[in-house]
């Protein structure tokens, strides 16, 4: 797609400062760009890059004061981030108008299943009995959809993806390569006499709401009774584990190798940073931050609340607290030095 910055600025309502009719083509990261594409600038820490970029045209906010000249035309907007956003969602819109939009001859759908209007099933895919799959959804090679699963409209399942039987999921929703949504939830009943354990059986589900963005290999466990629901406008990273009873509220993002134990429930707007683990049965009130690596012990009533370090404390006590232990040793060597010194008297 090519366009000029006068083009482009009245879709994005940016403002022209350079060449309006600079021709932009592709985007592209600002230590990279070449003629023909844009770039953006959202983080100071690469504002050099502005100075030299090869970029044809650039985004900056509204109030971006540049400190020497630039070479390519800047478009400014109030949202750097988000108008990235859109216009790499109209990049992408061109690229995915080439997907094939057919049943391959190597895939299998059941006779009972239910497939919408416009809909691709790749290569060695399966769609179970008394499946749907609504309009507008593609389905890439090697998908599993179990028998009696529900898929909404619009989705994007990448190579590898599994849903499990009788799993729904909505609307507008992408699954990454190898997402497993619908396992077994690691349910066992320990015998005190012998030491076995034996299985609980799973016989929930798993409801996946609109809008929801899950990345390559997270798995999402079926409910033991009832269903794990992941809300609306929910967005998880790569390698993650959401055990079965789990509730995660609308907007939530969490980020990679997280880890949310069963029964737990995750409110709306939470923020939960990578490696971060959540206790079984626990609640966090809407709006709750994790910093990566903390440990979650137990309910937060508290909304907005800003947590740390594991097990957790709120984020300021937790900075406070890992300050005093950087200087641990130097504390304790002067703590020995007054203890020697008290003792000789």
């Amino acid at each position: 797609m090519q366009i000029t910055a006068a083009q482009l600025a009245e879709m994005i309502n940016a403002t022209v400062e350079g060449n309006p009719d600079a021709i932009i083509s592709a985007p592209a990261k600002i230590e990279e760009a070449g003629p023909g594409t844009i770039t953006f600038l959202a983080n100071p820490a690469y504002e050099n890059y502005l100075y030299s970029t090869g970029a044809s045209a650039v985004l900056v906010s509204r109030d971006f004061k540049a400190k020497q000249a630039v070479a390519a035309t800047l478009l400014r907007v109030d949202d750097v981030y988000g108008t990235v956003g859109h216009l790499l969602s109209v990049y992408g819109k061109e690229e995915a108008a080439l997907s094939d939009r057919s049943i391959s001859a190597q895939a299998y759908v059941d006779d009972t299943a239910s497939i919408g209007q416009d809909v691709a099933v790749g290569h060695f895919s399966s769609v179970g009995a008394g499946a749907s799959v609504g309009d507008g959804t593609v389905i890439l090679d090697q998908v599993f959809i179990g028998p009696n699963a529900r898929i909404g409209k619009n989705c994007t399942f990448y190579p590898g993806v599994r849903i499990l039987r009788g799993c729904i999921v909505g609307d507008n929703c992408i699954l990454h390569a190898n997402v497993v949504v619908g396992g077994d939830g690691f349910g066992f009943s320990p015998d005190a006499a012998t030491g076995k354990y034996t299985k609980v059986p799973q016989v929930g589900n798993v409801i996946i709401h609109n809008d929801v963005e899950i990345g390559a290999c997270t798995t999402i466990d079926r409910a033991t009774m009832g269903s794990t629901v992941i809300h609306s406008g929910v967005k998880l990273d790569n390698l993650i584990q959401i055990a079965h009873n789990v509730e995660i509220g609308e907007n939530t993002v969490i980020a990679a190798l997280a880890g949310v134990a069963g029964s737990a429930k995750i409110g709306r707007n939470c923020r939960i940073g990578g490696q971060v683990g959540i206790a079984g049965h626990c609640t966090l009130a809407d709006g709750t931050q994790v910093q990566a690596q903390a440990g979650v012990i137990n309910s937060i009533k508290e909304p907005g609340a800003a947590l740390g370090g594991s097990p957790h404390m709120h984020y300021p006590d937790y900075l406070r607290s890992y300050a005093l232990f950087k200087n641990l040793p130097k504390i304790v060597a002067e703590l020995r030095k007054k203890i020697n010194e008290l003792s000789v008297h």
